[in-house]
């Protein structure tokens, strides 16, 4: 369950308990504050029913002046409140729309300390894969901060809300841009040992990789819908990104141009699964901006994202598929 507060102006108030009495919440209740002409409105409702409730008393409160909904989560509630049956809930949702966009917002907000991370992550993930540590790339992933970017492209196309597009591109390509670079350096220091297992694994592109990275960024998507804690999955959006740009960066070094070609077409085919699935799992629950004309715009904003992107994996999985011809034919021979 979730508190919604409204603090409102008095001759704005019947429009809005209007509004909350439609949606049966558990328990309602106004009062007056210490502040001249001002209301508040406290409201206990469903999970499943809160963000109709919000949408609502918005939408109600659209033309007035002064106002502010606050969502406080619920804990525990005495006596317990009557569970919704399956025909009533409106919503599987355990996030309210604001929460997701405000919690992905600043993961995917380009920060000094992004880039350190990332860096760090790097130094790690490079040392790793060149050693054929396994601990070591999995300590990388731990620490690698991409989950935010990525989360907030998905999110910021399926919403249509191009600030959040443009602001998490930014941050990805910046992520990513460090990585690839402090790779690059590593290399001229650091001899490339081609024998190690964990690197050249990087250069293996197979239609496995698809279904990993796919299966990453549903579970991510997934978790932040949900509300729980993207730590562990967080793991899972590095491992498909760190390592093979830890691996593109060391072979560009190294000038092994085709260990870098496969390594970068690997990061490349990630990116684009990891962007695919998760703006899939937001489609699918139901996320989307609360005005019928944002929600047009989210809705082309959707299918011009998932064409184009399809459209690249399409491209990226034939092009697997003509390499593994390849090399069977070069084996052949």
């Amino acid at each position: 369950m979730k508190q919604v507060e409204i603090h409102l102006k008095k001759r704005d108030s019947d429009t809005v308990i209007r509004a909350i009495k439609a949606f049966e919440p558990v328990d309602w209740i106004q009062f007056d504050i210490e502040q001249a002409d001002r209301k508040m409105i406290r409201v206990l409702a469903h999970d499943g029913r809160c963000q109709i409730l919000i949408d609502a008393a918005s939408e109600a409160l659209q033309d007035c002046r002064d106002w502010r909904i606050t969502m406080i989560p619920v804990e525990a509630s005495l006596p317990e409140p009557r569970e919704l049956e399956q025909d009533e809930a409106a919503s599987d949702l355990r996030v309210l729309r604001e929460e997701l966009l405000d919690d992905v917002t600043k993961d995917a907000t380009l920060t000094r300390d992004f880039l350190i991370l990332s860096g760090l992550s790097t130094i790690v993930a490079a040392i790793g894969l060149n050693a054929d540590g396994v601990a070591a790339v999995i300590g990388a992933m731990v620490i690698a901060p991409l989950l935010g970017p990525i989360l907030g492209f998905a999110l910021g196309a399926g919403l249509g809300n191009m600030g959040l597009l443009r602001q998490s591109g930014l941050t990805l390509a910046a992520g990513l841009g460090t990585a690839l670079l402090v790779a690059f350096l590593i290399s001229f220091f650091l001899p490339l040992n081609t024998g190690s297992e964990e690197l050249m694994a990087r250069t293996q592109v197979t239609l496995d990789s698809v279904a990993l990275a796919l299966a990453a960024g549903a579970a991510a998507a997934l978790s932040m819908a949900q509300g729980n804690s993207a730590g562990l999955v967080g793991v899972m959006v590095a491992a498909a990104l760190l390592p093979p740009g830890a691996a593109f960066g060391l072979f560009v070094g190294a000038q092994e141009w085709s260990f870098a070609m496969r390594s970068g077409l690997l990061l490349t085919l990630n990116i684009i699964c990891l962007l695919v699935s998760a703006l899939a799992v937001f489609r699918l629950k139901n996320i989307k901006p609360r005005g019928w004309l944002d929600q047009q715009n989210a809705t082309r904003a959707f299918w011009i994202n998932l064409s184009i992107s399809a459209i690249l994996l399409v491209a990226m999985m034939v092009l697997i598929v003509v390499l593994d011809l390849g090399e069977q034919v070069s084996i052949g021979n």
